[in-house]
C-alpha cells in the first residue's frame, strides 16, 4: 500500500510561513493525486488543496493566495507551502492520495491512503 509521511509542522507567529511536505512511498504507483487536509480542534476535516498527477492544483476559499501546493515527482513528494498564517490555520494536518485520474474535484472519497498528521499551530 501506499505510505505517506507528512513533516514540517510547528509553531509560528501569526503572520508567518511553514512548508509542510508530504513524502510518498510504496505502492501501487498510480496512487499520485495527493490532497492536503486539516482538523482544527472541534471542528471537521476540511480539505484545504489538491495536486492532480499532472499538476493541476486547487485551494479552498480561505487558503487561496496564501498556500501554494506543489510536487517533485522524482522524490515522490508534495509540498505545502504557508504564507501569511492565521490563528484560524491551526490544526492537525493530513495529506491523502487518491487515484492517478482523480482531477481534484472535491470528492474526499476517492483519497484511498492517509498519512498520520502534522501539527500546525500559529500563535496570535
Amino acid at each position: 500500500q501506499v505510505q505517506l509521511v507528512e513533516s514540517g509542522g510547528g509553531l509560528v507567529q501569526s503572520g508567518g510561513s511553514l512548508r509542510l511536505s508530504c513524502a510518498t512511498s510504496g505502492s501501487p504507483l498510480n496512487y499520485d493525486a495527493i490532497g492536503w487536509f486539516r482538523r482544527a480542534p472541534g471542528k471537521e476535516r476540511e480539505g484545504v488543496s489538491c495536486i492532480s498527477s499532472s499538476s493541476s492544483s486547487t485551494y479552498a476559499d480561505s487558503v487561496k493566495g496564501r498556500f501554494t501546493i506543489s510536487r517533485d515527482n522524482a522524490k515522490r513528494t508534495v509540498y505545502l507551502q504557508m504564507n501569511s498564517l492565521k490563528p484560524e490555520d491551526t490544526a492537525v494536518y493530513y495529506c491523502a492520495a487518491a487515484p492517478r485520474n482523480y482531477r481534484c474535484s472535491n470528492d474526499e472519497a476517492q483519497f484511498r491512503y492517509w498519512g498520520q498528521g502534522t501539527q500546525v499551530t500559529v500563535s496570535s
